[in-house]
């Protein structure tokens, strides 16, 4: 069933605004601006969205809700290995399908604001099993910390503006690579294989000095 002209309008809105507090910041666009940008009218916004603040927490909603599922599916897996993958490669394709949105989160409080009243539980609550789920249980202060580098790695990576020109599809293997060598995980190409990127922009030497990981049970 195809989408109706309001949804439509609608869908379009969110693309719109999520564009805008990208260039803008969510303090520095106005619902006028959001529907010149459309070629529609103020009340047509009010249509759909009474205040600005609904229209970020709209915005925000499909990220926090993509997280809760990616959550439940690791957590349902029954091996622990299982688990780490899951959500290592979970948690890479969310952030790349929703770069604009992570960036803005860690630069925007608007957006921050947004993510934490969509997320019932809050952010806090979603990092605490997350990084449960990757450090595994009774972790040692190796293990914690490379979980939280992951997390914190993977998502400023994928917002990072530094990294903007890389296509999606070479920094998901990118992040996926890095991922898999902090918390032990087989790696998914050959052993001497060099990533586009490390062969850019990485020095030789640092290339031949794997990083020290401890390998999880399949």
């Amino acid at each position: 069933m195809t989408a109706g002209p309001a949804e439509d309008t609608r869908t379009r809105l969110l693309q719109t605004a999520l564009r805008l507090f990208t260039e803008h910041g969510v303090e520095g666009t106005s619902l006028q601006m959001i529907a010149d940008a459309l070629g529609i009218t103020k009340a047509a916004v009010y249509y759909h969205f009474k205040t600005k603040a609904e229209i970020t927490e709209a915005v925000a909603e499909p990220g926090v809700r993509d997280l809760d599922e990616l959550v439940r599916r690791a957590a349902a897996q029954k091996r622990r290995g299982a688990q780490v993958d899951l959500l290592l490669e979970g948690f890479v394709d969310l952030v790349i399908r929703h770069r604009a949105l992570v960036a803005l989160f860690s630069s925007d409080p608007g957006i921050a604001r947004a993510i934490e009243k969509s997320a019932h539980g809050g952010m806090e609550g979603f990092g605490r099993v997350l990084l449960g789920i990757l450090s595994g249980p009774d972790p040692d202060t190796t293990a914690r910390v490379n979980a939280l580098v992951t997390l914190t790695g993977i998502a400023m990576a994928g917002g990072s503006p530094d990294l903007a020109g890389l296509g999606d599809e070479e920094l998901r293997a990118e992040l996926l690579d890095v991922g898999r060598r902090l918390l032990g995980r087989p790696r998914r190409r050959a052993l001497n294989a060099v990533s586009p990127l490390q062969s850019r922009e990485l020095p030789l030497r640092s290339r031949e000095m794997p990083l020290q990981s401890r390998e999880l049970p399949g």
